[in-house]
Order: C-alpha cells, then structure tokens, then sequence
C-alpha cells in the first residue's frame, strides 16, 4: 500500500509540473484523477480500484470541464499576422492568372505572390481581391466588389 500512495503523489506532481510548464490546461484532468486515487489509496483501496478511480475521474474532469475552459479560458487567443491577414481585402499590383502564374499585391505593405481560390477565374491589377487562405508564401484571393 505504501507503494501506490508514493506512485499516486509522484505522478500528481508530474502532472502538476507539466501543467505549470505548459500553461495549456493539458493534464490538469489527469492531477486531479491522481490525486483521487492517492485519497482512495490512503484509504486502502487495491491498487486496480486506485487505477479504475483514477481512469473513472480523469475521463469525468476531462468530459465535464474541457469545454468550459476551451470557451472560457483559452478564449484570449491573440491572433497571429497570419490570422489577421484571412479575410482582408487588397488591391491586386498585377494581373492574377493562376494557369499564367502571374499575379502580385499588396497587403499590409509587404508584397505577396497572389494566386485566385478558383483556376479558371483572373483578375487585372487594380482590382480589389479577399484573402481567404495562404498557401506557403502565396495569397489566395476570390473576387471582391466595393459596396456602393
């Protein structure tokens, strides 16, 4: 018995480190499924019931609380320049012809390799395009009309 109850408190410490570590809500669940099975196992609980209560809480905690903290927690997520740069609109420098592949323009100063999100479609320079995914170091744009 006192085997388990150094186990269960060794790993209730590593997954404590590793959630300090890692600031990421990734193995909270487990601490606290250790840390219910180290109370069951000063409890004298045989060690296939420590690890069943061990799996029982962990799986539960994960369930129940992983949603909250991805909507609540982790909501704070800073965008990246790659992410603020999906959905701006720019303004083509030269003609997008992706069976040419040709096509330049501008987007938050830097020039960009443009290429359109449909094969057949082209743009001439001077058009306005929306950015919708980046493929390696290439813009790819659709269409985008003014609102009048």
């Amino acid at each position: 018995m006192q085997k388990e109850i150094v186990l269960w408190l060794v790993l209730l410490i590593a997954f404590l480190v590793v959630e300090a570590f890692t600031v990421g809500l990734t193995s909270i669940w487990l601490a606290g499924g250790a840390l219910v099975a180290l109370i069951a196992a000063v409890l004298g609980l045989d060690f296939i019931g420590q690890l069943i209560v061990f799996i029982v809480i962990s799986s539960l905690l994960l369930y129940f609380t992983r949603p909250f903290a991805v909507k609540y927690i982790n909501a704070h997520h800073e965008k990246t320049n790659y992410d603020q740069i999906i959905g701006t609109v720019i303004r083509v420098t030269e003609k997008v012809d992706n069976l040419a592949q040709t096509g330049r323009g501008v987007c938050k100063g830097m020039d960009w390799t443009v290429r359109m999100k449909d094969e057949g479609v082209t743009l001439e320079a001077g058009e306005l395009a929306k950015v919708v995914k980046i493929s390696g170091v290439k813009l790819i744009v659709e269409p985008w009309k003014e609102e009048e």
